[in-house]
């Protein structure tokens, strides 16, 4: 993490972990299918300890529950300390995300992709 990320006590801002957390949470969610997928919540959001500038941050996630065109993930946040080299876990949430169409309109996770691959750049 770096000190743009710092709020006026030199701590990580919050805002910028949930912001790892939703992105992490997508990457698990198209496990599920290649789809739109957007957050609709997050819940039971724990900072449990700070992350200060110079840790590495590390998310892993994992399905809790899916349904026909939801999932809920589970994201664990754990910084390495700079200082130390010492790993704690900072961080716990659980986010719902559900798949969508180009209209926003929510989808079987199972029906053809929603989305296109990037196009190739040769």
């Amino acid at each position: 993490m770096m000190p743009r990320d710092t709020n006026v006590q030199g701590t990580v801002f919050g805002g910028v972990i949930l912001s790892l957390v939703d992105q992490a949470g997508f990457y698990e969610a198209r496990l599920h299918g290649l789809h739109r997928w957007v957050t609709v919540s997050m819940d039971a959001i724990q900072f449990r300890r700070p992350v200060w500038p110079g840790d590495s941050v590390s998310l892993y996630t994992s399905t809790r529950k899916s349904g026909t065109s939801s999932v809920t993930i589970d994201v664990k946040v754990f910084a390495e300390r700079f200082e130390t080299g010492e790993t704690v876990e900072v961080t716990a949430a659980s986010l719902t995300m559900v798949s969508v169409n180009a209209e926003g309109t929510p989808i079987p996770f199972a029906s053809p992709p929603s989305m296109s691959p990037p196009a190739s750049s040769a």
